[in-house]
């Protein structure tokens, strides 16, 4: 299935626990940049391993990625891309 860039620049800021060799995290990384998305906060948790015990604290997981879209708990990249098969992640993107 192929996925249609956003028409206009990506307005969300995009924030993404992550670690450095995580296959999930690299998938929801071109997911979002296949919408247009060029910028993402992007919070190492293996590097930091406070951000980890932060994460699990705001999330109640230990897996990631965790994204959040603005202030919105996401989840990881199955969510992330159930969103986008739905139809429901574009808007998402598109708020200012």
């Amino acid at each position: 299935m192929a996925q249609a860039k956003l028409p206009n620049d990506v307005k969300a800021n995009i924030v993404m626990y992550t670690t450095a060799v995580c296959p999930y995290c690299i998938n929801a990384e071109r997911l979002l940049s296949a919408k247009g998305v060029t910028e993402i906060n992007k919070i190492r948790v293996d590097l930091q391993p406070e951000h980890r015990v932060e994460m699990m604290q705001k999330t109640g997981r230990r897996t990631v990625p965790q994204i959040y879209i603005d202030d919105q708990h996401i989840g990881g990249f199955d969510e992330l891309r159930a969103l986008d098969l739905a139809g429901k992640l574009d808007p998402l993107l598109a708020r200012s």
